[in-house]
């Protein structure tokens, strides 16, 4: 849902202009899945990098929860949810997003965030989950991507089907991250059809694209444009 909260007169300024206003973080695989979104459809965001640990006082008045990213579309509605930008980016139809495959991506990607999330969570940080051991943790990702991820992979090239969807790209990002926590290990041991499927996606034009390093966005900077080039 995109929710429109009250802003400040900056920003209300801001949103009077024609382009709409991306609060991203780069490494963040919730923005990374927005930006690949964006670039994929060829609209144009001016996009303002935030620090984590830093955010600036803009993107707490229009997103009181101060994640990213957030989209502040002329209009004045602000989207704080990565999949719902996905959405608004490639509008009601499109080659990753086709209408007769809308339920299914939808269930899959759903089904990573609530269920996934977490157990890549405790991978990462096995410190701030002590209940299991960092093999524990290790199993339980990998046992979710094997049941949910490789299975699919096992019958076609891409989640869904022989193309690159909405749901590879909402989900990647994460799959990402969980090759890097432990990527000698990924290597040698993961599923070779996950690490294939990874592999197709981390070389496409797109990721490099939405990998793109801006800087530091601070009030007063002249704009930086996403995709920097049209």
């Amino acid at each position: 849902m995109a929710h429109l909260w009250a802003i400040g007169a900056t920003d209300a300024l801001d949103l009077m202009m024609a382009t709409p206003i991306l609060y991203s973080f780069r490494r963040c695989p919730y923005a990374m899945r927005a930006r690949w979104a964006i670039w994929h459809t060829q609209l144009r965001v001016e996009i303002r990098e935030v620090v984590l640990r830093d955010k600036p006082t803009e993107l707490w008045a229009v997103s009181p929860k101060g994640t990213v990213p957030v989209l502040c579309l002329p209009d004045g509605q602000v989207i704080t949810e990565s999949l719902e930008i996905m959405l608004w980016a490639l509008g009601q139809n499109s080659a990753w997003h086709p209408n007769a495959l809308g339920a299914q991506q939808m269930a899959l990607i759903l089904q990573h965030d609530t269920e996934f999330k977490p157990l890549l969570d405790a991978y990462k940080y096995p410190e701030r989950h002590l209940a299991l051991s960092p093999q524990q943790h290790q199993d339980n990702a990998t046992y979710w991507l094997e049941t949910n991820i490789c299975n699919r992979l096992a019958a076609h090239t891409y989640l869904i089907d022989t193309e690159f969807r909405l749901s590879d790209a909402a989900i990647a990002p994460f799959i990402r991250q969980f090759s890097a926590v432990a990527p000698d290990w990924f290597l040698q041991h993961a599923n070779p059809l996950l690490q294939q499927w990874l592999a197709r996606v981390l070389q496409d034009d797109f990721f490099a694209a939405g990998m793109q390093k801006y800087p530091r966005w601070q009030a007063g900077d002249s704009p930086s444009y996403f995709p920097a080039k049209q």
